[in-house]
């Protein structure tokens, strides 16, 4: 039997640790989006399964807004996980490994910033990604779960929670991206 209050429990203990231990990279994370932004760059987002969704998710708390409370310009995110198309031709074509660099090599300048989302820190396509970005002169902030993974050096920023289970991860890179979202907002618009 699934411990309901025991899983509620682990992820009040994950952000209970999270805001002992990760402001300042928290703060270091929305300042890079916000620079990115202020300088007329974009933030693309990328991830596999619940980190796709979190990907659009934090997407769209940029292009529309995160509250109503605090209104504001549009802020351009793009979602590189939403284009079926695109990505079942490049998964057949090149390789699944390819989905994000390719779109990365695409639509990707120098000064914009590319959130890599991964619960392990290790997803082959994210890791590509980045890497495509850095040859393109964009930054890396990850949202990263366990000890980070390969994907921790990549980045110029890694937020880390320390926790294997996918779910208790996605629930605070949910909780981080919120956060990420209303310090980079107040610092631009």
């Amino acid at each position: 039997m699934i411990d309901v209050a025991a899983n509620f429990r682990e992820t009040a203990g994950l952000l209970e640790a999270l805001a002992k231990d990760s402001v300042t990279q928290v703060q270091a994370g929305a300042r890079l989006l916000a620079d990115t932004l202020a300088a007329g760059g974009k933030v693309m987002f990328c991830g596999n399964g619940g980190s796709a969704a979190d990907s659009q998710h934090l997407a769209t708390e940029l292009v529309v807004r995160l509250s109503s409370a605090f209104p504001r310009r549009a802020l351009p995110g793009l979602a590189l996980t939403t284009d079926t198309s695109l990505l079942t031709a490049c998964a057949n074509d090149f390789s699944f490994e390819q989905i994000f660099a390719r779109q990365v090599e695409a639509l990707g300048q120098s000064g914009d910033c590319l959130v890599a989302i991964s619960t392990s820190g290790n997803s082959g396509n994210v890791v590509a990604a980045v890497k495509v970005a850095h040859e393109r002169g964009i930054r890396v902030l990850g949202l990263l779960g366990g000890d980070g993974g390969s994907l921790a050096p990549l980045c110029d920023v890694a937020l880390v929670v320390p926790a294997r289970d996918p779910g208790r991860v996605q629930e605070c890179h949910i909780a981080l991206g919120h956060n990420l979202i209303a310090l980079t907002e107040r610092e631009v618009c």
